[in-house]
C-alpha cells in the first residue's frame, strides 16, 4: 500500500462513529457469520477469544453470529448460540466483557430462521417450521403460516433478547432482516403470500418488522441503538428483490424508519455493485439516501471472491479497497462491515489502517473448520 493510500485509509475508516450512546473507535464493523462452535447453544471460551481478537485488532464494532430468540422454532443447530436461558446469555456476558476490555463495541444479532428450519433438526426437533404462509423460500408447502398468537410470541421474543442484551452490557443489538430468514420472509412477496393485516402490498408486508423493531424499541432504554440488517437476495434466490426501484424501496423504508430503526445494515455480495439503474450507488447507498438513517455496507471487501464459494471450498485473495475509500469518502454509507477478511487474520482492520496491507493473510475456505 501506497503512503497516500495508507492515509486515506487512515482518514476515512478511522473515524469514530455514533449513534444514540454507542460510539465505536473506527468505522470498521465484524459482520456476523454463523460459525456453530457453540454446544448446546451455549458460547464459550474459545468463543469469546475468538471475538476479542478481532477487537484486539482493531475492529470498531463486532456484530456478533446470528444468535437464536426464545422460540421453539427459531433455530435449526444446536451449535448455533442461543441469546435465552440463563447458560446461554451467561456466556454472553463473557463474550461482552471480554470485547469491552480489548477496546472493540459489540452488539448481538438476534434470529428466526422461519421456514427455512430443517424439520426434527435441533433445538426444538419436534417443532415446526413457520413462516409467513406456510411455503418454502422456493414456492412450496413447507410448515405452517403463523396465527396472530404466534405472531406475537415472536415479537416478544424478540423484546426480550433486546431486554437481556442491554441488561448483559452490549452497546445495542442487531435485527436479522436478511437473506430468507422469518423477518425478511415477511417483507419478501415471494414468501408472503398472506391476506391479513400482514401482507398483500409493499407496507403490509412491512407491519411484522416494524412491530418487532417498535417493541424491542419499547424494551430498552433511549441511548441503546437498534440495527436492522436488511438485503434484496435470498438464499439461493440471489436475483430476488424486496425493491425494484427506488420509489419501492422508500415505500419499504419508512415504516421501518418510524419504528425505531436506528442503522440499516444492508447486505450485498459484492459491495461495488450498483443497486438499480442510472446511478452507481450500492444498497448502502440508496438505503441511506432514501431514508436518512446510518448505514453499514458488506460484501466481498478486501477479498476478490463472493462468500458462497466458500462453502464450495474456494479460497480468496486479497484485493485492494481504493473503491471502498471512494464510496466512503462521498458519504455513500457510514460503516463497513468485513466478513471471510477477519476470520483469515483478525489483524485486518490495525494492517489496513496501518498501511501494512501485503501482510494481510488471504482467506482459505479451510479456515471455516475452526474457531481462530
Amino acid at each position: 500500500m501506497t503512503d497516500a493510500l495508507a492515509r486515506r485509509s487512515a482518514d476515512t475508516l478511522a473515524r469514530p462513529f455514533t449513534v444514540r450512546g454507542l460510539t465505536t473507535r473506527n468505522r470498521i464493523a465484524m459482520a456476523p457469520m454463523t460459525r456453530q462452535f457453540s454446544p448446546n447453544g451455549v458460547p464459550g471460551q474459545d468463543v469469546a477469544d475468538y471475538y476479542t481478537r478481532r477487537a484486539a485488532g482493531g475492529v470498531g464494532l463486532i456484530i456478533t453470529e446470528g444468535t437464536y430468540i426464545d422460540h421453539d422454532s427459531a433455530g435449526t443447530s444446536d451449535r448455533v448460540p442461543r441469546f435465552h436461558g440463563e447458560d446461554a446469555l451467561a456466556g454472553w456476558a463473557d463474550v461482552a466483557d471480554s470485547v469491552h476490555r480489548a477496546g472493540g463495541a459489540i452488539i448481538p444479532q438476534l434470529w428466526h430462521v422461519g421456514v427455512t428450519r430443517d424439520e426434527g433438526a435441533p433445538p426444538v426437533t419436534d417443532a415446526e417450521p413457520v413462516g409467513p404462509s406456510g411455503i418454502s423460500l422456493e414456492g412450496k408447502p413447507k410448515g405452517r403460516a403463523m396465527t396472530q398468537k404466534d405472531l406475537d410470541d415472536v415479537i416478544g421474543a424478540f423484546a426480550d433478547g433486546a431486554a437481556a442484551a442491554e441488561r448483559l452490557g452490549f452497546d445495542g443489538i442487531e435485527l436479522h432482516g436478511a437473506h430468507g430468514y422469518l423477518i425478511d420472509q415477511f417483507l419478501w412477496a415471494g414468501s408472503n403470500r398472506r391476506t391479513d393485516v400482514y401482507g398483500g402490498d409493499i407496507v403490509a408486508r412491512t407491519r411484522f418488522a416494524a412491530e418487532i423493531v417498535a417493541a424491542c424499541r419499547a424494551a430498552v432504554s433511549d441511548a441503546f441503538p437498534i440495527f436492522l440488517r436488511m438485503s434484496q437476495w435470498k438464499g439461493g434466490q440471489y436475483d430476488a428483490k424486496l425493491a425494484h426501484s427506488p420509489a419501492e424501496l422508500d415505500i419499504l423504508l419508512r415504516p421501518l424508519v418510524e419504528a425505531g430503526v436506528d442503522v440499516f445494515h444492508a447486505s450485498t455480495r459484492r459491495y461495488w455493485l450498483p443497486e438499480f439503474d442510472d446511478s452507481d450507488l450500492n444498497f448502502a447507498g440508496w438505503v441511506k439516501k432514501i431514508s436518512g438513517r446510518p448505514t453499514v455496507t458488506v460484501g466481498s471487501v478486501g477479498l476478490d471472491g463472493v462468500f458462497s464459494e466458500a462453502f464450495q471450498g474456494k479460497d480468496s485473495g486479497v484485493t485492494p479497497i481504493d473503491e471502498l475509500l471512494d464510496r466512503m469518502e462521498r458519504d455513500e454509507f457510514d460503516m463497513v462491515a468485513v466478513g471471510r477478511a477477519l476470520i483469515a487474520d483478525p489483524e485486518w482492520p490495525v494492517k489496513t489502517l496501518g498501511g501494512r496491507t501485503e501482510g494481510i493473510t488471504p482467506f482459505a475456505a479451510e479456515m471455516l473448520k475452526s474457531l481462530r
